[in-house]
């Protein structure tokens, strides 16, 4: 078995989430969605009839601790391979030996790699031949999407399961398991927590079981216990050993999740939370050209007229960010952002354009009215002989306005544009209606 599994998970040398990971599918925690009772993957794990599977999910959810459990139930042997360590002769070795391990023993082989994603393509080809025709079955782990960072064949041979961040309840009881085990957590330790000390921890992982565990131990470790032996935790100690900790993207589909769930937010009209995701992020480093280029982008689509001063909050706050800077520009975008986050939604502007672009891609895209033309054409029509209909200048007709046909003759009476009843939209419909009936 490769080396990730060779360190003893008692050792009292290695990180405390090592030597407390969980042995069993019960210990591991907020994962019922993929491994409750009756679900798929536990069926197959406790049958030993699992089929080639990619676990991701964001760091410390539970990916390597599945794979560990797994291969302490499975009867196949079970190998083992680092991604940022191997390579394709690791592989080559891996597919003889289990080649071996079949025609003489008639024994299976499970491959654990994790972080699959640093595999490159070369290598992810190499293992495709075996995975495909069962000499290999393949568990997969990777903290970014593999839907971006693992060869397409190698998907399609695979079942994706993502594990969730951990719910902070859930941290809180991992934490709490770590400070009451005797043999390989800090129970040896006689420890308390100022009120909310542990809470803060447990807050500050960002569902991550094993940034918590290494916060806990920390905190615990450099706290000197007191005359009467016990190390008595304050809150300021808790915050300062879960400090530093870098809110990043893993991979550009983060980055753009975090940007979708920004967008969404403004449109469903949650100032809360768009002000959440917006420092989000800014704190990850997140352009702040980008975030104002999504939301003069999102103030035309998703607002348009229901309120034209979206899109005009939305430039001048973009203008403002690339004259003023961070941080102070974080002001700005938040302005920005909330404004259009509680302004009224209308979607008219898109749905119009598209329906538009529509009818030009259906090939309906008629000849220019020969009243519409330039004048030119008129001046060659003339020479002709050809009579055209006038242009109508509407300057020149009450309320500035006249009827006359503005679409092509085949497009005559579409209409794109449909303004909804939301704000400002509201005036706009009213006045198509008196436009259509000509009553300005």
């Amino acid at each position: 078995m490769g080396t990730l599994f060779d360190q003893g998970a008692s050792s009292k040398r290695a990180p405390l989430a090592e030597r407390i990971r969980p042995r069993d599918l019960a210990g591991l925690e907020d994962q019922g969605h993929i491994l409750g009772p009756g679900k798929p993957l536990r069926r197959a794990i406790e049958n030993d009839s699992l089929g080639s599977i990619i676990l991701h999910g964001p760091p410390g959810t539970g990916k390597t601790t599945l794979a560990r459990i797994i291969a302490g139930m499975t009867k196949s042997h079970f190998e083992t391979i680092n991604a940022v360590m191997a390579g394709v002769s690791d592989i080559r070795r891996v597919v003889q030996e289990a080649r071996e391990r079949r025609s003489l023993y008639g024994e299976g082989t499970i491959l654990f790699i994790d972080e699959i994603h640093r595999f490159n393509k070369a290598q992810q080809d190499a293992l495709l031949p075996f995975v495909e025709n069962g000499l290999i079955t393949l568990i997969g782990s990777t903290t970014e999407n593999p839907l971006f960072t693992v060869n397409r064949p190698l998907l399609s041979r695979s079942r994706l399961f993502r594990l969730e961040p951990l719910s902070r309840e859930a941290v809180l009881r991992v934490l709490q398991r770590a400070l009451e085990d005797r043999e390989n957590g800090l129970g040896q330790f006689k420890t308390q927590f100022q009120a909310g000390a542990l809470e803060q921890i447990a807050s500050s992982a960002n569902g991550d079981a094993r940034g918590a565990l290494n916060c806990l131990e920390l905190a615990v470790l450099t706290t000197p216990p007191g005359e009467d032996g016990v190390r008595r935790v304050t809150l300021e100690a808790a915050r300062e050993s879960c400090g530093g900790r870098v809110l990043q993207f893993n991979r550009e589909d983060e980055h753009y999740d975090v940007v979708s769930a920004f967008i969404k937010s403004m449109r469903g009209s949650d100032p809360q939370a768009a002000l959440y995701w917006l420092a989000r992020l800014i704190y990850a480093g997140e352009d702040p050209e980008f975030i104002c280029r999504r939301m003069m982008i999102h103030a035309a689509e998703d607002v348009g007229l229901a309120d034209p001063r979206a899109l005009l909050v939305a430039t001048a706050a973009a203008q403002a960010v690339e004259r003023v800077g961070l941080p102070e520009a974080r002001i700005i975008m938040a302005e920005a952002a909330l404004y259009i986050a509680l302004a009224p939604k209308s979607n008219s502007v898109v749905a119009g354009i598209d329906a538009a672009m529509k009818a030009v891609e259906n090939e309906r895209a008629g000849s220019v009215p020969a009243h519409l033309r330039d004048a030119s054409y008129a001046r060659l029509e003339k020479l002709s002989g050809h009579k055209i209909p006038a242009y109508k200048y509407p300057h020149d007709y009450p309320g500035h306005y006249v009827p006359q046909q503005y679409l092509p003759d085949n497009l005559a009476g579409e209409e794109f544009y449909k303004p909804s009843g939301s704000g400002e939209e509201k005036l706009v419909a009213e006045l198509l209606e008196r436009l259509k009936n000509h009553k300005l």
